[in-house]
């Protein structure tokens, strides 16, 4: 330890005479010592001497010097003060140069809009634009050339969030459709329920229960939403993709609500139901067409049991309906949630008074309605009236037909007629004794209890993608019962029969029958 103390001791030493040379080299060379200076005159004060300052300057100077007082190294000229800012503008001039082509505005357009300039990238944008309009298409090829592409390894295709099961195509047809349609449709198919946008895209989207059941269980959802209403269930597929698939593939609730009695061919009646007056039929043969129409080309009605509908309808498919939903809205079939209105006009002229002064004879313009109502036991209510449909739609029902009304709001319902209805058919395929569908007939009271009334209507279609919405007059008699003839009326001015939903009648289930 002596030894080593006695080193570092003697290293000390010659650091501070080392560091005490350098001070002294340091003082400038033009300022002469203290000693020899000559006074100045008038001065009283008297120089001092130098030799006995100049240790005790020395040493103090010595005790005040850094010791970390880095080297300096002055062979490195103008180096050793580090990069100026100009050397930046200078190295990097070439980069700052202006843009020439059109591929080097996008270039510096797509490095401004990196930095966020936005404003500079968006004149860059239209100047690169303005020269070359497929300036992108360089851009592509230049820096992200097809063999760059080509190395990547291939993108899983995504998948949905909720994958549905795998469509079983036995119910669902898309027969009977247009090409063009089908390959719509058949996009459709992979796709998943979407639920609701988030309130902002900062949100989480509301959830969506519905897009995570099964197929089978949205199915049986499906089909009950169309058993209670189903314009409703139609109305569904506005919704999303994926619903406008079921809606329009989903053989099994179309079979339901074409086999059902709500809406479809169970309720209708091929062959009357009751007598003109509503009243069961009976057995003594009467409730079949009018009696005495042997004059007219009318096969009559067999009382026999009428055959099963389901099965029939069923045949049907699919030859000549490609399936259910085409059959559902094709098929003739009455409407039970509405009534048909038929509105006339025509013009006579009028008979001009003697008093009056006037070269021509008045027109009058005569304006009159019919109204049909259709019920599910076979019956129908008939009425000829000049009320309009807002004075007589409300009140059109058997509880308001034959009594004594008075004044009140229900009083034009004094003159309704009930009836029975019945509608042709069904057209069976390879049969060729089987009548033609879509011949509706009506048969009703006439004015007094002498009479009764035969219509004779042809269902039809009115309106863009509307179906049996319209029944149009093919004849209409008149049975005298004790002349036992018939006597035609005259449809000169009569117009078709058009179908209005009647929100209030419902599915015209109930109102008593």
């Amino acid at each position: 330890m002596d030894s080593t103390e006695a080193e570092l001791e003697s290293f000390r030493q010659q650091w501070r005479e080392e560091v005490s040379a350098r001070s002294k080299d340091k003082q400038p060379r033009s300022v002469k010592p203290a000693s020899s200076r000559a006074p100045q005159p008038g001065s009283s004060k008297h120089p001092k001497s130098s030799a006995s300052e100049t240790p005790l300057r020395a040493r103090r100077k010595s005790d005040l010097v850094d010791e970390v007082q880095p080297h300096v190294y002055h062979d490195l000229g103008e180096k050793q003060h580090g990069r100026r800012l100009d050397d930046f503008g200078s190295a990097n001039a070439s980069s700052s140069k202006e843009p020439q082509s059109a591929l080097e505005h996008y270039e510096q357009a797509v490095e401004k809009e990196s930095q966020g300039s936005l404003g500079d990238s968006l004149n860059l944008y239209r100047k690169a634009f303005k020269l070359d309009h497929k300036v992108h298409e360089s851009y592509k090829a230049k820096h992200f050339p097809p063999s760059y592409f080509a190395s990547l390894p291939p993108v899983p295709k995504p998948q949905p969030p909720n994958p549905t099961p795998t469509t079983n195509t036995a119910h669902h047809s898309l027969a009977g459709l247009s090409s063009s349609f089908q390959d719509l449709l058949n996009s459709f198919s992979n796709l998943t329920i979407e639920g609701q946008d988030p309130p902002t895209e900062f949100d989480w989207p509301p959830p969506c229960p519905i897009a995570t059941i099964p197929e089978e269980i949205l199915s049986e959802i499906l089909m009950h939403l169309a058993v209670q209403d189903a314009a409703a269930f139609v109305r569904l597929s506005q919704v999303c993709k994926r619903l406008a698939y079921l809606v329009a593939t989903e053989d099994r609730v179309w079979k339901r609500l074409a086999l059902g009695h709500e809406y479809g061919f169970a309720a209708m009646h091929y062959q009357f139901a009751c007598q003109i007056d509503g009243k069961p039929l009976g057995d003594d043969g009467e409730g079949g067409f009018i009696l005495g129409d042997d004059d007219l080309d009318i096969e009559r009605v067999s009382l026999a049991a009428p055959p099963n509908q389901e099965l029939i309808t069923s045949m049907l498919v699919p030859s000549p309906y490609p399936n259910y939903l085409s059959l559902f809205r094709r098929r003739p079939r009455i409407r039970f949630n509405g009534c048909y209105i038929s509105t006339v006009n025509y013009t006579r002229p009028g008979a001009s008074s003697p008093l009056a002064i006037s070269w021509n004879s008045p027109i009058h313009i005569v304006t009159y309605y019919r109204y049909l109502r259709f019920y599910r036991d076979g019956t129908c209510i008939s009425l000829l009236t000049t009320s309009e449909p807002s004075d007589i739609v409300p009140y059109l029902s058997t509880e308001h037909v034959h009594k004594n009304h008075g004044a009140l709001p229900s009083a034009p319902m004094k003159d309704a007629m009930i009836g029975r209805w019945r509608i042709s058919g069904p057209d069976i395929p390879g049969d060729a004794d089987a009548e033609k569908e879509g011949l509706v007939v009506v048969e009703k009271a006439g004015v007094s209890s002498k009479y009764l009334d035969k219509m004779e209507l042809v269902m039809g279609s009115a309106g863009r993608g509307a179906r049996n919405n319209k029944l149009a007059w093919q004849a209409y008699w008149s049975y005298n019962r004790l002349t036992d003839d018939w006597a035609p009326y005259g449809l000169k001015n009569d117009r078709a029969f058009y179908w209005s939903r009647v929100k209030s009648y419902g599915m015209g289930l109930g109102d008593g029958r």
